[in-house]
């Protein structure tokens, strides 16, 4: 009669592995529940981009109550996302390794907890802090969402769906974030009523979700989120201080200290067992055309539509619920847009629908032209539109290439770089805009129009790195 003993039944790493992924109870784990999965992760992606969006409209409130003076405010506006693009990465790789559920509950608990938080905020840097903080945690919630989404859709057509109905949320959450903080009494009282909103999904995250992961060995590469976080920082505020002088010294020292930082981050990904992103594969097309659509989407789009909310205020003296209602247009079309944009996948290649978005956005900023100098709010529809279907088209395509151009195991870390790109291009596109609609001597008017140009030449630089990266995989 053979004899077994504890390293016969647990020594294999193959055995090891499958009890890392299975409950304590020694029962199988349930399958997932696609309909509620898709729910609860759009329901909460969407709660994270209302927080996200909030300042916008209500940037011109929060600056005069918290005494943020021109040249700071575009911390208001970057702190959340200068948290997504720091953490994004390493959330993603802490979701496939420890837990999706896990990290996705987390986050959205965090992310309740800090909008409150952000409430309370009596002075820039307290808000500035907040914001981050709820930043880093939307990382934990965005990054795992599309890895449980994969989990919960392993087929080809399932999976269209889902990216597609998570993809326009990522529009309503948007489209739906100004007009919140819009209503609303004080701009205290939204962040209060999103918190809540977020413990309320966190709660319901454990018995809705099911667990998924695919662990590998080693531990998280801290040093290299901090190396990324760091060069983040400076880039930003050199992006910052630049409205004031580009070839003054702060500028160019933040300037080189970010590039020695990415440099800093690449030798540590490359030596380290397991590095937030392999580098491996920014040699794939698909993986260069995912990470590109991300970075512009957020230098040509969301740069431009951070800030323009705020210019339309103190140019036409629009209030901020007026000012959301024609945001809306925009965003309202980008969510319509998403939602059924995923009908054209079988006839139009993902990154096709990046390039054509791009260009309908660069055709939309540059209708927009001149339409704040002539104090006519009516002339931006036209612009408005067609920028609303492109970036329609850019959020229903972007996670589904997310996903596609890692393998399915690493789905969550796919989505984390992609994001990660994008929030990287949104810090410096709205430094950037804010940076040269306000330092050019014709008034806010006159740079508007700058920054509408800057958008309109980036997204088209945009669509043709990605018609050249499509022929090249060709």
């Amino acid at each position: 009669m053979p004899r077994f003993n504890k390293r016969t039944i647990t020594g294999s790493p193959a055995t090891r592995a499958a009890k890392r992924a299975t409950p304590r109870t020694g029962t199988p784990p349930a399958p997932p529940h696609p309909g509620r999965t898709l729910a609860l992760t759009s329901a909460a992606t969407a709660v994270a981009l209302m927080t996200y969006t909030a300042p916008m409209v209500t940037l011109p409130e929060t600056a005069a109550a918290l005494h943020t003076p021109l040249s700071a405010q575009a911390w208001l506006l970057n702190g959340t996302p200068l948290g997504l693009a720091a953490l994004l990465l390493v959330a993603g790789s802490l979701a496939d390794d420890h837990g999706r559920r896990r990290i996705f509950t987390a986050g959205t608990l965090a992310l309740g907890i800090t909008a409150v938080l952000g409430a309370f905020a009596s002075t820039t840097w307290q808000f500035t802090l907040a914001r981050i903080a709820q930043g880093a945690a939307s990382a934990g919630l965005l990054a795992s969402s599309l890895g449980l989404l994969v989990h919960a859709f392993p087929t080809p057509h399932g999976r269209l769906r889902a990216t597609g109905v998570w993809g326009a949320f990522v529009s309503g959450g948007i489209a739906v974030g100004p007009l919140v903080a819009g209503a609303l009494p004080d701009w205290r009282v939204a962040y209060g009523v999103l918190g809540a909103a977020a413990l309320l999904l966190a709660a319901l995250a454990p018995r809705t979700l099911t667990e998924s992961r695919a662990p590998r060995p080693g531990r998280p590469d801290v040093l290299g989120a901090l190396a990324f976080g760091l060069a983040l920082i400076a880039l930003i505020a050199a992006l910052t201080l630049g409205r004031d002088g580009w070839l003054r010294a702060p500028v160019g020292l933040l300037l080189l200290a970010a590039v020695v930082l990415v440099a800093v981050f690449a030798l540590l990904e490359r030596r380290t067992a397991t590095p937030m992103i392999d580098l491996g594969l920014l040699r794939r097309p698909a993986f260069l055309a995912s990470s590109a659509g991300g970075l512009f989407t957020g230098l040509a789009v969301i740069g431009l539509f951070s800030f323009l909310p705020a210019l339309l205020q103190q140019t036409l003296g629009m209030s901020a619920m007026n000012t959301a209602w024609l945001f809306l247009l925009w965003s309202g079309l980008s969510f319509a847009v998403a939602l059924q944009a995923r009908r054209l996948a079988g006839r139009v290649p993902p990154r096709l629908q990046l390039a054509l978005g791009f260009a309908l956005h660069a055709v939309g900023a540059l209708a927009m032209l001149g339409a704040l100098a002539a104090h006519s709010w009516p002339r931006l529809l036209p612009g408005l539109v067609l920028g609303g279907i492109g970036s329609g088209l850019l959020n229903a395509a972007l996670p589904l290439v997310a996903v596609e151009s890692v393998p399915a195991a690493r789905a969550a870390m796919g989505s984390g770089a992609q994001q990660t790109f994008r929030y990287v291009g949104s810090c410096a596109g709205v430094a950037l805009t804010i940076a040269v609609s306000t330092s050019t001597g014709g008034g806010l008017a006159h740079g508007a129009d700058v920054a509408m140009a800057v958008s309109a030449a980036l997204a088209v630089l945009a669509a043709v790195l990605l018609g050249v990266l499509r022929e090249q995989r060709a």
